[in-house]
């Protein structure tokens, strides 16, 4: 998701366009799956690029577009460090731009609580590309792992994750009447365990926001009991007041006096 950041950036600077393509290297057609399975030597456009490490995680499309924005995937994993410090993930480091395993490449689900929040704010016209189901390809669909999507209503983004060493994760994103969750699950054992407990958090969080909102309309309602209780308190008429009232000056209150 940072590699994409980053692309967004690019493109937000006019440093990339969506048409432009890049070129596949040696290296980046070495990585491990997953991957696109690009030869060195072929290319394919931004914005392939940006739905094959979506919907794939392509790990040589990652190391191909690190190349065309670092030069190196070793610097450009120092810029996406720098650029974490600045979105206020204090506690992410990386080392490469795939996500495959590094023993000093850290995350923690806050700070892709974060980088999820920010991306949204910043790259707002960016940002459906995370809801894509399918990525056309060479003839073929390549399907988002992202299993969410168009199952759990709401839920328009963002991406999965998976090594063996970190196990099986999901960054999602949910809206429902116009309330926007936020949900990260980290080190699941199977990728339905993952999806099963992402769902209910989930459900959960729209429950809470639906229960409070409740109590914050309850709360409105009766303060209006109030308030037209008090009025129609201060309208009855006073007995006192009525029997001295011998002139003709007509009725204490008079009809739509009281700016209700």
């Amino acid at each position: 998701v940072m590699t994409l950041y980053m692309v967004f950036d690019a493109l937000k600077a006019g440093q990339l366009r969506l048409g432009e393509r890049i070129t596949m290297s040696t290296n980046a057609a070495s990585m491990q799956p997953s991957k696109l399975g690009l030869a060195a030597g072929g290319s394919l456009t931004v914005e392939q690029a940006i739905e094959a490490l979506i919907t794939k995680s392509a790990n040589d499309v990652a190391v191909a577009v690190a190349e065309r924005l670092g030069g190196t995937e070793s610097r450009f994993a120092a810029l996406m460090t720098v650029k974490a410090r600045a979105l206020g993930l204090t506690n992410t480091r990386f080392r490469n731009a795939s996500g495959l395993p590094d023993p000093n490449q850290v995350t923690t689900a806050l700070d892709l609580a974060r980088l999820a929040d920010s991306i949204m704010i910043e790259h707002a016209d960016y940002y459906d590309f995370f809801a894509i189901g399918q990525m056309d390809w060479q003839g073929g669909v390549i399907r988002n792992h992202n299993r969410l999507l168009g199952l759990v209503d709401g839920v328009d983004g963002i991406k999965t994750g998976y090594t063996r060493a970190s196990g099986f994760n999901l960054m999602t994103a949910a809206e429902r009447n116009g309330q926007r969750i936020i949900a990260i699950v980290l080190g699941g054992s199977t990728a339905k365990a993952r999806d099963d407990h992402m769902a209910e958090l989930i459900r959960a969080a729209f429950v809470a926001i639906d229960d409070k909102r409740t109590q914050m309309f309850a709360g409105i309602d009766a303060t209006y009991a109030a308030v037209d209780a008090q009025l129609a308190f201060q309208s009855l008429p006073n007995p006192a007041l009525e029997a001295d009232n011998t002139t003709d000056a007509g009725p204490l209150f008079e009809e739509g006096s009281l700016d209700r």
